[in-house]
């Protein structure tokens, strides 16, 4: 990593006081084997490994994406990285770095390897955070392996990473880590000098509820322990006990970014919930998004079109509950929304199901889209205007109300479509009514069933 006076000056400080950083700065990796987690991407052979340790001759280490959730060790295996390559290591952050930062390091990466023979690796972190002509000006130096880049992203690359620069990369998906991964890590650090220094004992209940608060998030975890550990040793104490966590850690935070990929897995698990009549899943996934301070009408839209998508005509008082969410929502904003919104939860979740609505009206516009529209039938058209009826529009229209029942046996569809059906009604809850009328009112209009 390429060092200016003050991150040297700092770098200088934190290795006199290791205590001045964070504790899990202090216990961030040396080396590939004190990495917690991801073994399926520290195998022989597999690309950061060959980072590490170089060789391959003609075929040199690829550039990688790192994919994965927040605190399971991307800007951790990038560290560990420079510190084991002897390759130039640079760093920079989507945040803060723009395309005059990334060609400053692709004309440095170019001297260093023409008059030096230096590699340089590019740890690029929050990728999804750079514009497309941002990444674009990092395909060049890919391309020709001026830089090996190292990209760590908690978006969905293949929505947030432009298609050439993944195609020139190799994506690596890092997995969530493991309960026993992070009690491997909270052990190691209460006896590590780096960390704790074996000056406080973990009782098994404090152990336990700081792995429910992490969330397969090592940084997380170290951060509430740190917390707690001050919070013991001011009291003088020799252990962490239940007591003095749950004093310090108020709650776990919540494991999604509203603006990122897991915003789109959280609502799709609700609504899925409430599809599977699953209530209290579909409360948690609720819970979830609120705690995570999502827009309280994003949520109601979702619950409004699940009630027309699942529900439909199977319960018809539905979407009336969820459109009088959306409106009630609107008007009060959290925190009192979130009881008008677990009202609509629990009635979506609970009502008899049903998507014919949903594959009507889907096999009805396949076949718009095939072509088969055809000329509305002369009788159905608008017979008002002046010249209308020297077309023959509205000639021999039958009016409905004129009939017994109501039912006027006529052609209503185009030629093509006159015998089509695309309402096939469930008999789930109140569709059942409607899948007696369907029946008894094709029959009266002389439909042939097609």
């Amino acid at each position: 990593m390429e060092a200016d006076l003050f991150t040297a000056a700092a770098e200088e400080r934190q290795e006199k006081d290791p205590t001045s950083s964070p504790l899990a700065v202090r216990m961030r990796p040396r080396t590939l084997e004190e990495v917690v987690g991801q073994r399926h991407l520290l195998k022989p052979g597999s690309p950061l490994r060959r980072l590490v340790e170089g060789g391959g001759g003609p075929a040199g280490p690829s550039s990688v994406v790192l994919w994965g959730p927040p605190g399971t060790g991307k800007t951790t295996l990038a560290h560990v990285v420079s510190r084991a390559t002897d390759k130039r290591f640079v760093e920079l952050s989507a945040i803060s770095a723009g395309v005059k930062e990334v060609r400053a390091v692709i004309d440095g990466a170019r001297r260093a390897a023409g008059g030096f023979g230096k590699e340089t690796v590019l740890f690029l972190d929050e990728i999804h955070r750079f514009s497309k002509a941002q990444q674009d000006s990092l395909l060049p130096a890919v391309e020709n392996r001026w830089v090996t880049l190292i990209a760590a992203t908690t978006e969905n690359p293949y929505f947030s990473v432009i298609s050439p620069l993944l195609s020139r990369s190799l994506l690596l998906t890092l997995e969530p880590l493991t309960d026993d991964d992070l009690r491997g890590l909270l052990r190691r650090t209460l006896a590590d000098e780096r960390g704790l220094g074996d000056a406080l004992t973990l009782p098994e209940e404090a152990e336990g509820h700081l792995l429910r608060i992490a969330g397969g998030d090592a940084r997380r975890i170290l951060t509430a322990l740190e917390a707690a550990a001050g919070a013991a040793l001011d009291k003088a104490e020799t252990e962490i006990t239940l007591e003095t966590l749950e004093e310090t850690v108020d709650r776990a935070a919540v494991k999604y970014d509203r603006d990122g990929d897991q915003h789109y897995d959280v609502a799709s698990a609700l609504i899925k919930s409430i599809r599977g009549s699953d209530v209290d899943a579909a409360l948690h996934y609720l819970a979830r998004m609120i705690e995570a301070g999502e827009d309280p009408r994003f949520i109601a839209r979702r619950l409004m079109i699940s009630a027309s998508e699942d529900i439909g005509v199977a319960d018809p008082n539905a979407l009336p509950i969820a459109v009088a969410a959306a409106q009630a929502v609107a008007m009060i904003g959290f925190p009192e929304a979130s009881l008008t919104l677990s009202h609509a939860t629990i009635a979506l979740a609970l009502a008899p199901k049903s998507n014919s609505a949903t594959r009507a009206i889907q096999g009805a516009m396949a076949d718009v889209r095939k072509g088969l529209a055809g000329p509305v039938p002369a009788h159905l058209r608008d017979g008002h205007y002046k010249g209308a009826e020297k077309l023959g529009h509205a000639k021999g229209y039958i009016y409905p109300h004129d009939q017994p029942n109501a039912i006027a046996a006529q052609q209503y569809a185009p030629d093509a479509l006159k015998d089509r059906e695309y309402y096939t009604p469930t008999r789930n809850g109140a569709e059942a009514r409607y899948a007696d009328a369907v029946e008894w009112t094709r029959k009266h209009l002389g439909r042939k069933r097609s």
